[in-house]
């Protein structure tokens, strides 16, 4: 299923469209979203007119991208030469493409860069040094449109926080009510009841829009079970083989790899799965590691937007991702019970407030006779 943004897409059209255009930058985590806002932009102002471009597929080297880039575009630009001799000049005929490509009908052209920050891997080639510096004024300069995304937040404000004022940072938006009820409501034979449906589902997720989808989907899947609730749903979705789990650990690889000291790293992200927030001290003490090696490997995982820092005290950004390495951060995979026992106590401190007790629901208890309450999929604590 896809939950539309009509909010988010209406302002990202808006900024590119205004005179003179904006340059939004569109940060959020993984599955937040981003790369459906660029297609729904692509399918709004017309394929011919917009070129989508996935950097994480296509920076190889400086000379390869270029090449793929001006070949799979439907914009012309006659005095940009398709091959180049060294990483210098295709980079200058990349950037001469962003700047003076035109539509078949002489229109300003309009490209959709999906993760941006990826254009770094060209920095270790020959005169790129500063090529992130050099990109962002040409873009700033051009009369064509565009549209930038990032899954690195941190490293994004700090790149842009001195850049030209055409250029707009758009925090990625969690889901909100509405969107969330709206997508429960078309979602057939979820719930009856929409309300607790999204109360739910937003309690679970945060409000992330890919975690909300394939929650949405599980709890389908479980249709007509006893156990049909979003606990138990949730549970589904981290199971060692299940491809969302597979998802939330590619994400947590993935940056984990752009950061330094991986086993380091590894080690304080396994703490706080454990018990967060922790103070620096609490942290180093447990890592067994000096106070400042500790700040270190601290300041590597916020780069990479692992965890967040408030009032001194550290924890993980994304608790689902916190979720995940508790359970699947271990010398043997969870079996059913680890990892249901894991998503109950989750959920316990999730949930919207004001609702009843839940049942077991999992372990396949019901309510007492004449007690209408709600089955959570959870077990109830005296």
């Amino acid at each position: 299923m896809r939950i539309r943004r009509p909010a988010l897409e209406r302002r990202l059209i808006a900024l590119i469209e205004a005179s003179p255009s904006r340059v939004p930058v569109v940060m959020g985590s993984c599955g937040s979203g981003r790369t459906t806002a660029l297609n729904d932009i692509r399918d709004r102002v017309g394929r011919e007119l917009c070129q989508y471009v996935d950097l994480e597929r296509a920076a190889t080297t400086p000379e390869h991208f270029h090449r793929a880039l001006c070949l799979d575009s439907p914009f012309v630009a006659p005095d940009v030469p398709l091959t180049a001799t060294s990483p210098r000049e295709a980079f200058d005929a990349t950037l001469a493409f962003f700047t003076r490509a035109r539509t078949q009908a002489g229109e300003p052209a309009t490209f959709l860069l999906d993760e941006v920050l990826e254009f770094r891997t060209f920095e270790n080639f020959p005169g790129l040094r500063h090529l992130m510096r050099e990109l962002l004024a040409a873009l700033a300069a051009s009369r064509n449109r565009f549209v930038l995304t990032t899954r690195f937040t941190t490293r994004a404000l700090r790149l842009f926080r001195d850049a030209d004022a055409h250029f707009e940072v758009v925090q990625m938006p969690a889901l909100d009510a509405d969107e969330i009820r709206d997508a429960v409501a078309s979602a057939p034979g979820l719930a009856e009841d929409v309300e607790y449906a999204a109360r739910a589902i937003h309690g679970l997720t945060d409000g992330h829009a890919g975690y909300a989808r394939a929650l949405i989907e599980a709890w389908q899947t479980l249709e007509g079970r006893e156990s049909a609730d979003p606990v138990a749903a949730l549970a589904t979705l981290l199971e060692p083989d299940a491809p969302f789990a597979r998802r939330i650990g590619w994400s947590y690889e993935l940056r984990l790899h752009r950061a330094r000291g991986y086993g380091a790293l590894k080690g304080i992200l396994g703490i706080l799965a454990d018990d967060e927030p922790l103070t620096l001290t609490e942290i180093a003490l447990r890592l067994q590691r000096t106070p400042g090696s500790t700040k270190d490997y601290l300041s590597w995982l916020e780069d990479v937007d692992l965890v967040s820092v408030r009032q001194k005290r550290y924890s993980f950004t994304d608790p689902l991702v916190r979720l995940w390495v508790g359970v699947h951060c271990r010398p043997a995979p969870p079996n059913d019970d680890e990892v249901s026992s894991a998503v109950q106590q989750y959920a316990l401190a999730r949930l919207p407030t004001g609702e009843p007790a839940p049942a077991l629901a999992l372990a396949g208890s019901i309510a007492a006779d004449g007690d209408d309450r709600k089955s959570w999929g959870i077990i109830e604590i005296d």
